[in-house]
């Protein structure tokens, strides 16, 4: 079932943009942009999860990270109840990411091999001063409980866990200084199938006791459609469909959203044998040199003339649904 979260935003992102420069020669000359994110406006709800899926490189754990202000932003705005992130600095940045934090892709490469795991779920704790000795310790142990970790493990270090008890403890970091917003970066990618289930029932649990909003990253649509309430879909640097779970794939309106559920094995033969399959042809585009028009019309398998020559608008098509095709009509 869906959770229920009283529509108040607590993230907003309005045209956000981040270009890496590409740059020649001995002098460094600027002679291009990878457009990673380019122009994506979204709101995340107090106490939902919003799922962002899209194919490799298309730019969702740069938005991620963009929106955490990890990397600063080259355009646009991210509101986080009124505060625009992009313009704060020194300690008033310093006190808004206590509010904010980031569960990493890979366990294995986000924990520091020479810290124990007391030491690496405490460090936030000694950085804001939020709890010394005997207190700190206590801290760090309820934190381990509270993701499914024996307290005693708290002098441990890395390399003696799983993949599955590394990324538990990524989490339990992210959890020391009570934040309300979450940025999950395919937090379930290197982990085993068997894992997985595990990983994300327990991000649910949290967020149904501790009131947490996620940003949920993952291209594993089936796994998405889980632990979503809304779900966005990114190509080359667009959010190109935006709608709640349901709807997105009951009535997919974006071809490349169409495309993507086509791919999603479902686990009933008769229908498996007579659904139609939707094989897009050629390779992404490189960012640095998108196609006029809609990013998506090199491989979009009903791309018009328009297409070629004018940006879609993402529009508001129906109650919820946005869009950016200039095929889909609104419907009011």
């Amino acid at each position: 079932m869906s959770k229920q979260h009283d529509r108040s935003v607590l993230v907003q992102v309005k045209d956000l943009k981040k270009y890496f420069p590409i740059t020649r020669g001995v002098f460094r000359r600027h002679v291009g942009d990878v457009k990673a994110v380019d122009g994506v406006s979204f709101d995340i709800y107090q106490g939902e999860t919003l799922g962002l899926v899209g194919e490799s490189g298309c730019g969702k754990s740069t938005t991620g990270r963009t929106i955490l202000q990890v990397y600063p932003p080259t355009a646009g705005e991210v509101m986080l109840e009124g505060k625009n992130l992009a313009t704060l600095r020194g300690e008033e940045m310093r006190q808004i990411r206590r509010r904010m934090q980031l569960i990493f892709q890979d366990p294995y490469a986000s924990l520091n091999p020479r810290m124990t795991v007391g030491s690496i779920v405490g460090e936030a704790l000694d950085i804001f001063g939020l709890a010394r000795g005997a207190e700190r310790r206590d801290r760090v142990e309820e934190l381990l409980y509270l993701v499914g970790l024996n307290p005693h493990f708290i002098s441990r270090y890395p390399h003696e866990f799983s993949g599955g008890q590394r990324q538990r403890v990524g989490i339990a970091r992210a959890l020391a200084i009570n934040p309300d917003f979450i940025v999950c970066d395919e937090p379930i990618a290197a982990l085993d199938v068997s894992i997985q289930a595990q990983v994300v029932n327990l991000l649910e649990e949290l967020q149904e006791r501790l009131g947490l909003t996620y940003l949920f990253i993952a291209h594993d649509l089936s796994m998405v459609r889980h632990i979503s309430d809304r779900i966005a879909v990114m190509y080359l640097g667009k959010i190109v469909e935006l709608t709640d779970r349901r709807n997105l794939y009951y009535n997919p309106l974006h071809p490349y959203t169409k495309a993507l559920l086509s791919a999603v094995p479902v686990p009933d033969p008769l229908f498996e044998a007579r659904r139609e399959r939707i094989v897009l042809q050629g390779d992404v585009p490189s960012p640095a040199n998108p196609p006029q028009g809609c990013n998506f019309n090199t491989r979009c398998p009903v791309a018009e003339p328009v297409c070629y020559e004018v940006e879609p608008a993402f529009t508001e098509v129906s109650a919820g649904h946005w869009v950016a095709c200039h095929l889909v009509k609104t419907t009011g």
